[in-house]
């Protein structure tokens, strides 16, 4: 698989924690959700970020639908 690559996160004082993909909010997780994200985000973050977003199945969906096989 590709890399992921765009993506950041902020931790928030109040817990949360939002995910931002090339300048857009991708995800934002809360309570325990953000804690399992912050425990594993240190492995590898751009893909872990990718995961939990579900921003990693991107490639060749747009050049799939053009296909004439998918056409009708």
């Amino acid at each position: 698989m590709a890399e992921a690559t765009g993506f950041r996160y902020v931790e928030r004082a109040d817990g949360t924690v939002v995910i931002w993909h090339h300048g857009r909010t991708a995800g934002t997780l809360r309570g325990g959700r953000a804690a399992r994200f912050l425990a594993e985000v240190d492995d590898d973050p751009q893909l872990v970020m990718a995961r939990w977003t579900g921003n990693y199945r991107r490639g060749n969906e747009r050049t799939a639908q053009r296909h004439p096989r998918n056409q009708g």
